[in-house]
């Protein structure tokens, strides 16, 4: 690009950038403002999960979550599930339905859950099939990034750590949502309440 045209494209932002009202003119409001209860991180996390689209579904003990699980699977009238304990060949996780995993933590602020390689044999199961079904122990959910960090550093941090905050979400140039391109379409999580 030639200099002229350098400084006739910058001329014309900075005389456009002038005309323009102060950006205090124009509060930044979210089309859908979420508002958190002041209740528990266990509420709080289900409500900013399903503030960004995911479904999250509290079960009161180790077998209401088998239930729950069970059930979501009949709904979705999966075929072929991925567990990330047992999990597939990496060129045949493209096959499968639904993918299940753990989380070793989960953020109630933004409902965000953190997978940490050392606790999944297999992270594909959560970003390949078109489902992800997350299961979590009540007491690993926690309120900020901070805090999910610190209990994850009690043990030896593995060199990957994923960090899923609903469905799979990008946008283009012309900030156009799309919903699953680059992983799950749907995301559950069982938040599995026994102590």
């Amino acid at each position: 690009m030639s200099n002229s045209a350098r400084e006739v494209i910058l001329g014309s932002i900075r005389t456009h950038l002038a005309a323009s009202p102060p950006a205090d003119d124009h509060p930044v409001t979210p089309a859908n403002p979420v508002i958190l209860s002041n209740s528990d991180p266990i509420t709080r996390f289900k409500e900013s999960l399903e503030a960004v689209s995911g479904h999250c579904i509290i079960a009161t003990d180790a077998t209401d979550a088998t239930d729950v699980l069970k059930q979501i699977l009949t709904d979705l009238k999966a075929q072929r599930v991925a567990y990330s304990d047992n999990p597939p060949d990496k060129h045949d996780i493209f096959g499968f339905d639904v993918g299940v995993s753990t989380a070793q933590a989960a953020i109630a602020e933004t409902g965000t859950l953190v997978l940490d390689s050392a606790g999944e044999r297999h992270r594909l199961v959560s970003l390949v099939p078109p489902v992800h079904i997350a299961i979590i122990n009540a007491s690993c959910i926690v309120e900020t990034l901070s805090e999910a960090l610190t209990l994850l550093q009690k043990k030896e941090i593995s060199p990957a750590i994923t960090f899923i905050t609903g469905p799979s979400r990008t946008a283009d140039i012309e900030l156009t949502l799309a919903i699953g391109v680059h992983g799950p379409q749907q995301l559950y999580v069982i938040v599995d309440g026994s102590k």
